[in-house]
């Protein structure tokens, strides 16, 4: 398998992955079959669109390539017949939302440098393919986005497309080095949520008291 082979292979994976996790949390508030495919296909291409658009890769594969609509309407179908099973895996969405964050982070950071573009633009649009589509999925079924939360998410993101980054320009294109880099990133996501990681916030008194001046 040559390397575009694999790393589409990747981005399908992370596909399927993230239209699981939006068609079962389009599935868990009642939406329709035409509301479950809609955000099924947001969460899935989203954030890959966005990349494609900003390195130039127009059309975006996942307008132009029936594969990813395909793979989005399997995860929907999925989600919707296999709902039960699917739901006793101990909290579906967060487990196969950490999965495509994973491959989307890899794929995505490896696309921008397959472009020409450089480590810093290869990583912030890694970090945009993993998370485009999870904020879109948050946003509209009126959840605060995790990567506003105190969750590492977007750093997860972050240190799976820096791996691979490094991989590159190490040189190392081992068949192991996507997937060791998609490791890393699932594997921080997942300990993090685990453990009650999270990162610093910052409290103070509601919005919605206001301080009588004396």
């Amino acid at each position: 398998m040559n390397s575009h082979s694999l790393y589409l292979v990747l981005d399908l994976i992370g596909t399927f992955a993230f239209a699981i996790s939006g068609a079962v949390a389009a599935r868990q508030r009642r939406l329709d079959l035409f509301g479950i495919v809609s955000v099924a296909f947001m969460v899935a291409c989203g954030g890959g669109i966005v990349r494609d658009v900003c390195i130039g890769a127009i059309p975006p594969a996942g307008l132009s390539n029936w594969r990813y609509l395909a793979v989005s309407l399997l995860a929907s179908a999925v989600a919707i017949l296999a709902y039960a099973p699917v739901r006793r895996l101990r909290q579906p969405v967060l487990l196969f939302d950490a999965i495509g964050l994973g491959l989307f982070a890899v794929a995505g950071a490896q696309k921008t440098l397959s472009f020409g573009h450089g480590a810093e633009v290869a990583i912030l649009l890694g970090i945009v393919s993993a998370v485009g589509g999870g904020v879109m999925r948050d946003v509209v079924l009126s959840r605060l986005p995790a990567i506003l939360d105190r969750e590492i998410y977007a750093s997860a993101a972050l240190a799976g497309a820096g791996a691979q980054v490094l991989f590159s320009y190490a040189h190392w294109t081992q068949w192991w080095t996507p997937w060791f880099a998609t490791f890393i990133c699932v594997a921080i996501r997942l300990a993090s949520l685990y453990f009650g990681w999270g990162l610093p916030a910052f409290r103070g008194p509601p919005a919605n008291v206001v301080h009588e001046e004396k």
